[in-house]
């Protein structure tokens, strides 16, 4: 995994676009034209004032200060605006105490996601859940407001701000966010769908549903360690596993339960994909024994070719 300094960084992605497939905020569909600086709707960043200029958007405060003359500079409304949603709660520190872990994996990939955003001028939000929001920030597309995103992020990557028994209620704190996200956006989820409260899919599937009918474009990417957790793959000897949510404790022999547990985590799993095609949603397997750019590249370029 990256090193967190680089988590700003993404020049692989430079040649990329992330596009929507759908009208976004009533403007166009498809890919979306890149706004321009002008003098209207949202503050950007200063500039030198040049002599001869309007002295009308000189910063007469930052003048006061600084006994330099600048210029504010501001964006127009963007086309796009992506929100991401990041699951937190404690089923996505698995691998326990390892570094490569589903919640790190979702967090370079959010970390990417923003950084294409900004390039091409969009906007973009957070939001992070478990339980309920943790942690919630609106899409905006200045350089200011990606060092909150950045900042969030890396907050996440320190091990006393997530940790255990932070338990999932997807369905409901999804639909809480569909009424506080008001403007068309593209949704982009990251989570495990590992939870404790929603044994039915079919309420998760209702909160997506409010998203949509509010004209959200929905992306999840579903992170997982395939390995461990969907095949079953651990050596037959006694474990004991423990709940990294609720803290419960179970001692098995996993050849006991390998057949059963795969049989019934494959049949949710298949669930949740054929739930997605039937709500129009993009699902994307995001398995973390596999670099985040290996699973995130690939999609982006497919998307571009689609739309």
């Amino acid at each position: 995994m990256e090193n967190i300094q680089n988590i700003e960084h993404f020049p692989q992605y430079d040649n990329l676009e992330l596009i929507a497939s759908q009208v976004v905020e009533g403007f166009i569909t498809g890919l979306h034209k890149s706004p321009f600086h002008g003098f209207s709707v949202e503050f950007a960043e200063h500039r030198l004032y040049n002599q001869g200029e309007s002295i009308k958007h000189i910063d007469w405060k930052l003048y006061a200060r600084s006994e330099k003359l600048f210029i504010k500079r501001y964006e127009e409304e963007t086309n796009l605006r992506g929100h991401i949603i990041l699951d937190v709660s404690s089923s996505m520190i698995y691998p326990y105490n390892n570094q490569n872990n589903k919640l790190n994996f979702s967090i370079y990939s959010a970390a990417a996601i923003a950084y294409l955003l900004r390039r091409q001028r969009d906007a973009v939000g957070l939001t992070t859940i478990d339980d309920d929001i943790k942690f919630h920030v609106d899409a905006k597309s200045a350089k200011t407001h990606l060092q909150v995103v950045y900042n969030e992020l890396r907050k996440l990557q320190n091990p006393k701000n997530t940790g255990l028994n932070r338990k999932t209620n997807l369905a409901e704190t999804i639909h809480n966010l569909a009424e506080i996200i008001h403007k068309r956006s593209l949704i982009i989820i990251f989570s495990d769908f590992l939870t404790t409260n929603d044994s039915n899919i079919e309420a998760i599937f209702s909160a997506f549903q409010h998203l949509k009918y509010n004209k959200h474009e929905v992306i999840i990417f579903h992170v997982i360690d395939k390995k461990m957790e969907q095949d079953f793959e651990f050596n037959n000897r006694p474990y004991k596993f423990i709940d990294l949510e609720s803290g419960e404790t179970i001692k098995i022999l996993t050849n006991q339960i390998r057949d059963s547990y795969t049989i019934k985590i494959k049949e949710y799993f298949n669930n949740l994909k054929i739930k997605c095609e039937q709500y129009g949603i993009d699902l994307i397997q995001a398995d973390i024994n596999k670099n985040f750019n290996q699973i995130l590249y690939p999609y982006l370029i497919k998307r571009a070719k689609y739309y």
